[in-house]
């Protein structure tokens, strides 16, 4: 990302057509003018990175014209331009929110470092943007000392000191975004943006956008230009979350991606190059999605360089008690609960359970017996919704029973009507249904679809 439009806006004609052949020069889009009128009109019929602003105007004062444009969001960077005899006034701008100053006469070096400035400082306030949304504050090693888990960190050693393109595949809770982090913090971009676009919670017309940015006026309520996650993530790496959910139109726009480096905005036509790492996650089976013409074959093998395949917790022995312990140690500091433990009864229930949703459902079902929990008691079964389904509880099941030899629902059946009765009481409002569930939307959207009931 750099800086492509900018603004000059000078009285003085030879400084104002100087600045501006210069700048051309260098590429970039210019516009000028000697007032505060005609800025106001260029600013309002298209979006700029820049403004070169003098201080004294013909028909006004720049600071004015500073205060409007700081007083926006995503409004463009302001360097003020001043005489000797105004530098005070011009620091005092800063204090407004302008982000330099240059003194006249300056030469064109000052204003090409000036330019490089702006566009180093602009980058990184838009990437912390990103960082601030959607980084996860907690620690994101990976637990686990089965063979399964150890197979999983020699793999992920082995690929993270590369750049090359990795398809990290499995079930919904199981970690994937997790390795995906490990991956970008033991990588050596681990200085450069990391940026995440989760792809299953994005609608198809804004997917694109949302991937390569847009021009002003690209579309209804594109106020002002706006780069996509790719270009915020040049130099650095990207993850795209659940990569199976994008449409083949997309498709074939991300395939360009991955192969030449290069893509348009919406709505535009200048040619941008990144240079991105990309991550995909996905719990499909991507092949599957091939053979049904879901998924461009081409694309899949452009993302399949490196496959990691992320283990289900079932399938992980000794871990279950290692991450229900690790959760609980967690949770009971997060809120500020008095030092708790698990029965033997309850540690042998985590051991046999199901755990259909993975590590996610371990751990929201350990926050939630945390809350429950009385003081100076251990925590049982009951609490964090599960039994033991070892031969002692069996026989004990089976006593208390009226019937002989009865027939027991799966876990996936006594899911399933969980999940319906649940969804009834909130009238089919899946994002109240899941907060109540303990699942994010995009888990219980794809239980709908697993237990068909979308009707």
């Amino acid at each position: 990302m750099a800086i492509e439009k900018i603004v000059v806006v000078d009285d003085e004609m030879m400084i104002r057509k100087a600045l501006e052949t210069q700048l051309r020069n260098k590429r970039y889009s210019v516009a000028s003018t000697g007032d505060l009128k005609g800025a106001r009109k260029i600013l309002a019929r298209d979006s700029f990175d820049l403004v070169f602003l003098d201080l004294r105007l013909p028909d006004g004062d720049g600071t004015d014209l500073l205060e409007e444009i700081t007083a926006k969001t995503d409004g463009p960077m302001v360097v003020m331009m001043t005489g000797y005899g105004s530098v005070e006034s011009a620091v005092s701008c800063m204090q407004m929110g302008a982000f330099d100053y240059v003194v006249k006469p300056f030469s064109f070096d000052q204003i090409e470092v000036v330019v490089e400035k702006v566009a180093s400082f602009d980058k990184m306030r838009r990437v912390t943007k990103y960082y601030v949304e959607e980084s996860d504050t907690r620690s994101s090693d990976i637990v686990g000392e089965s063979e399964p888990i150890k197979k999983l960190k020699n793999l992920v050693d082995k690929v993270a000191k590369t750049e090359a393109t990795v398809l990290i595949t499995g079930e919904n809770g199981t970690g994937k975004e997790l390795v995906a982090r490990e991956l970008y913090r033991n990588s050596l971009l681990a200085k450069q943006p990391y940026i995440r676009v989760n792809c299953a919670a994005i609608s198809e017309t804004l997917m694109e956008s949302e991937f390569f940015g847009h021009e002003k006026g690209a579309f209804t309520g594109a106020t002002e230009r706006r780069e996509g996650r790719f270009e915020l993530a040049d130099g650095g790496t990207i993850l795209l979350d659940e990569i199976s959910e994008i449409s083949p139109a997309l498709q074939a726009k991300l395939l360009r991606v991955l192969q030449e480096k290069e893509f348009e905005r919406v709505g535009g036509n200048k040619t941008i190059e990144v240079k991105v790492r990309v991550l995909a996650t996905t719990n499909r089976n991507l092949l599957e999605e091939v053979e049904k013409g879901n998924f461009r074959e081409d694309l899949y093998y452009r993302l399949n360089v490196f496959p990691i395949a992320v283990p289900a917790l079932r399938e992980r022995g000794d871990d279950m008690l290692l991450l229900a312990n690790t959760f609980l140690h967690r949770h009971a500091k997060r809120h500020g609960t008095d030092e708790i433990s698990f029965s033997k009864r309850c540690e042998n229930a985590i051991v046999s359970h199901h755990w259909p949703g993975n590590v996610r459902e371990l751990e929201n079902a350990v926050e939630r017996a945390v809350i429950l929990a009385d003081a100076g008691k251990k925590i049982e079964a009951e609490l964090l919704g599960i039994v033991e389904v070892g031969t002692e509880s069996k026989s004990k099941l089976k006593e208390s029973t009226d019937t002989v030899g009865a027939n027991y629902e799966s876990m996936e059946d006594v899911e399933r009507k969980h999940i319906k009765k649940v969804l009834d009481s909130c009238e089919g409002n899946r994002t109240h249904a899941a907060k109540k569930l303990g699942l994010n939307v995009r888990t219980l959207r794809n239980k709908i679809k697993e237990y068909n009931l979308d009707s």
